[in-house]
């Protein structure tokens, strides 16, 4: 009886050899971890702390690229943020069709049947290649009427060689994003972090030197950062290829897999369209609220800003708890187990809550001295310190929200959080926050409270559907 408990609850972990830090370690080394059997616990760690340093990564490449091209003047700072802004769509397409390699790999892998999860996440590739392609043809040669219709300046514009580089090397973002949705998938979590270590490792290094144009390297200017970010991208890729093609490999893609298959590929474009609209109304939703923000002048968007990215840079370890959970719903439901995969979201939405319930109470309490580090205008800290303190209120509830959303598109069931982003967001966010800034008077922390409102609305709400198991029968 102990040992059916023990390997249902996860809870011998901190017992085991080394204890959390020989968990730590083999998540970090990576191994073939049989995810459908086994303690819960650990094989959420195993694949959370991967995963979690993975999204660090992929957010360091703007960053990076913004730190470098800061040093040559604000034009060229103002191209890189207003191409960034263009690429967003490419992102939220990267990241939907993602959400449903990552559904159809788990899936496939927890059946035990490697050949169907090697078609899926070929089928995959063909679309992210596809859809690249696209994107090129049309972005490229209307890149400067694209980055006019967003505002740019006669001088932001004589840059335009940095978006045509970032557009016509989006086959790069795109695979980048579905490969590693394809090693999420099948567990391989560590591979898809050591991608993003490699990628963005050569991004930083290679950047400056084309930037600068230091030692025997050309002096490129701003476009030597898209130039640099595009080869950090595509060796990142190639390491990726190289992964699947191992006979070693959990997922190993063969040339035989790269031909169309439509049964797979309607299955794929069904899943990725819908979570590709899913991961559109979140954006779309965050512009509006800038759109409101902005009526209150320009301290207030500043501070929004502020406090808004130590908020998403603190998710992070949250995303990943919220991947784990989906990869092990996938793999679970693939193996007949759906108790298994709906036990494994209510202990990562647990260890989310106590996560994100301490960085909340910190915020809380810190957010002053934290604000501080970022700006001295008192007209700006104000307005960020409101948002960090009103918005990390709900932390507790946002902790199994996410973890919720995901473990549905895990399952492959991406209608339900695309119906609550509908229904939290545009039916209840937006409106919410005009009506408390704008006609109640509230001001900035209408907005904020609003959020706050949303993201509990979601969590409850996703709960709620959870526990009625419709997900479980869902076909991948």
């Amino acid at each position: 009886m102990s040992e059916a408990v023990t390997e249902t609850t996860g809870e011998n972990t901190s017992h085991q050899p080394g204890g959390w830090w020989a968990t730590i370690r083999e998540a970090l080394r990576g191994s073939h971890q049989d995810y459908t059997s086994g303690p819960i616990g650990r094989a959420i760690l195993l694949l959370a702390i991967p995963m979690v340093l993975e999204m660090l990564m992929e957010s360091i490449f703007a960053v990076a690229d913004v730190f470098w091209v800061s040093r040559v003047g604000p034009d060229a700072v103002a191209t890189v943020g207003i191409t960034e802004s263009l690429l967003t769509i490419i992102y939220t397409v990267a990241m939907g069709l993602s959400i449903g390699v990552t559904a159809m790999v788990a899936r496939r892998i927890g059946e035990k049947n490697p050949a169907g999860a090697s078609e899926a996440a070929a089928q995959g590739i063909l679309l992210g290649v596809g859809a690249s392609i696209v994107i090129a043809i049309v972005g490229v040669p209307l890149a400067p009427w694209l980055l006019g219709l967003m505002g740019a300046s006669p001088e932001v514009l004589a840059h335009i060689s940095y978006a045509r580089v970032m557009l016509g090397g989006n086959v790069t973002i795109l695979l980048l994003f579905l490969i590693n949705a394809t090693f999420r998938g099948a567990g391989d979590a560590a591979i898809a972090m050591r991608t993003l270590w490699l990628a963005n490792g050569i991004n930083i290094v290679l950047s400056p030197l084309l930037i600068f144009g230091v030692g025997p390297f050309p002096r490129l200017g701003v476009v030597g950062a898209g130039i640099g970010t595009n080869i950090g991208r595509g060796i990142g890729v190639c390491y990726q290829i190289y992964r699947l093609l191992r006979k070693d490999a959990r997922v190993a893609v063969h040339r035989s897999d790269l031909h169309l298959r439509p049964a797979v590929m309607g299955t794929l474009l069904e899943l990725s369209g819908t979570s590709t609209l899913q991961v559109f109304i979140n954006t779309s939703s965050w512009i509006g609220l800038i759109r409101i923000l902005a009526t209150f002048g320009t301290d207030a968007l500043a501070g929004y800003l502020i406090g808004i990215r130590i908020i998403l840079f603190a998710l992070l370890p949250s995303w990943g708890l919220a991947n784990a959970a989906a990869t092990m719903v996938g793999q679970s439901l693939g193996a007949k187990n759906p108790a298994r995969g709906e036990q494994a979201v209510w202990r990562a939405g647990l260890y989310n809550m106590v996560f994100l319930g301490l960085v909340g109470l910190g915020f809380l309490l810190g957010a002053n001295v934290l604000i501080a580090a970022f700006t001295q205008d008192p007209a700006v800290a104000t307005v960020a310190v409101r948002c960090l303190q009103i918005v990390s209120a709900g932390f507790v509830f946002y902790a199994y929200g996410m973890v919720l959303t995901q473990a549905f598109n895990g399952a492959g069931d991406a209608w339900t959080p695309t119906w609550l982003n509908v229904l939290c967001f545009y039916a209840l966010e937006l409106p919410v926050a005009w009506l408390l800034s704008v006609k109640l008077g509230w001001g900035p922390s209408g907005v904020f409270t609003a959020i706050t409102i949303a993201f509990s609305a979601i969590a409850v709400s996703s709960g709620l559907l959870f526990r009625r198991g419709g997900w479980k029968t869902r076909r991948v």
